[in-house]
């Protein structure tokens, strides 16, 4: 499966707009995890791309999120690192692989940095910092639902505090016509 076909199967399953605008924010920050790790982005950022897929149909049944979309994806091409990352994404195989670990770290990173650049007079990413952004995170009523852990555990990818903000910082930025911010 191509991006664009990729992009397209997303867009006829997610009608919120910032639904769209966090799987490509998510989408981003795994290209760059991926560029920094080494590995290879395309199929990084396809995981990104396709990790909230079935999210409006499941999301009264969380139980099911992740295993709707590896069944929509079955015979579609795509590989089984993608299916699994998927899985490990929302809870239903655990994080082994990198490209797994990554995905539980990108996903709640992206939404806490919105809500960080919200929060700016300049309602804007350039306005972010890591310093910004670290300070912020430990307020827990701030963006109370962006999981603090997942967002450590970009520890596990050899990755201080710090230096995975910034790095999804960037990413984010570099589709900012995309997110508006």
């Amino acid at each position: 499966m191509t991006r664009d076909e990729a992009l397209k199967l997303m867009e006829s399953h997610i009608a919120n707009i910032n639904l769209r605008k966090h799987i490509l924010s998510v989408e981003a920050v795994m290209k760059f995890l991926a560029r920094e790790l080494k590995a290879d982005e395309e199929e990084w950022g396809m995981a990104g791309l396709l990790h909230d897929l079935d999210y409006e149909e499941t999301k009264n049944s969380p139980e099911r999120h992740g295993l709707v979309t590896a069944e929509w994806l079955a015979g579609k091409g795509i590989s089984e690192a993608i299916i699994n990352t998927i899985k490990a994404h929302a809870d239903k195989k655990p994080r082994e692989t990198p490209m797994e670990k990554a995905i539980y770290c990108a996903d709640p990173i992206t939404g806490f940095l919105v809500a960080c650049a919200l929060i700016r007079p300049e309602k804007k990413l350039s306005a972010v910092t890591a310093e910004f952004a670290k300070s912020r995170m430990k307020e827990k009523r701030f963006a109370a639902g962006a999981n603090r852990n997942a967002i450590l555990a970009s520890s596990e990818l050899s990755f201080d505090l710090d230096k995975f903000i910034n790095i999804s910082l960037e990413a984010m930025k570099s589709i900012n016509a995309e997110l508006g911010l």
